[in-house]
């Protein structure tokens, strides 16, 4: 497998507050990947997307190469990894006031060798895999947003969501709460194929068309990072931008 990431704070934003982290564990022959989109102000924004992805990768990996023989059951770390970074972040919004209200998306699982792939998400960052044999891309997870309530509920389409004034409302957030809910998807690879990461930064201004097309002409993850960082940011780049791609 190979892969590569990319955070770009924009054309507009001061800060960036989106990270990505990943991380090659080679006990389980597999990557671990986790993209964070923060909110909440600056710094508390950034703090809760770093601290956040630290810990979940951090837990992954300790889970993987622990003293265990047993075979992994990755849904479970993966959710207690997500439930981990969570209390992370609530703590740290709890211990002072700066950080009140502070929080962060997160996309990311585990992805191995033999194409198996485990996916997580809390918000609207996305998990994307593009087929080479069928030239089509899927989007893994479902955002947790009000626009994508209110395209489910039939109140509006689905072009209408990528410019509704309320497009950047999410209903889950890591550290938000005590507790949180997250998903949990499974794919598999084939060779050839790309599970793609990304923050909304990306998604709200570079279409699931264009993202495959480009992925057609850029086989390697980080030439295909690279053109759709490029896209975002010559379109004005209003927020944080962070890719990450993944290919077997």
């Amino acid at each position: 497998m190979k892969s590569f990431g990319l955070t770009d704070k924009g054309k507009v934003r001061k800060d960036n507050q989106d990270s990505f982290l990943i991380e090659r564990c080679d006990a389980k022959d597999c990557l671990i990947v986790a993209l964070c989109d923060g909110m909440g102000g600056a710094k508390a924004g950034g703090l809760a997307s770093t601290l956040s992805n630290k810990a979940f990768v951090s837990y992954v990996y300790g889970k993987l190469t622990g003293r265990l023989k047993r075979i992994p059951n990755y849904s479970d770390i993966l959710l207690s990894a997500c439930a981990d970074a969570n209390g992370v972040s609530y703590e740290y919004s709890q211990f002072d006031e700066a950080y009140n209200g502070m929080g962060t998306t997160i996309v990311g699982g585990v992805i191995k060798s033999n194409g198996k792939g485990y996916i997580i998400n809390v918000g609207d960052s996305r998990a994307y895999i593009i087929k080479h044999r069928d030239a089509r891309i899927e989007q893994i997870t479902r955002d947790h947003s009000l626009v994508e309530e209110l395209v489910e509920c039939g109140a509006i389409t689905r072009e209408q969501a990528r410019v509704h004034p309320q497009k950047n409302v999410i209903t889950r957030a890591l550290g938000s709460e005590s507790t949180v809910e997250a998903d949990l998807f499974r794919v598999t690879m084939q060779m050839g194929d790309i599970i793609l990461f990304c923050s909304d930064g990306l998604s709200n201004i570079v279409s699931d068309e264009e993202m495959l097309e480009c992925a057609k002409k850029n086989a390697e993850p980080e030439k295909l990072c690279r053109e759709l960082m490029n896209m975002a940011l010559d379109r004005g780049a209003g927020d944080n931008v962070t890719v990450v791609a993944v290919s077997r």
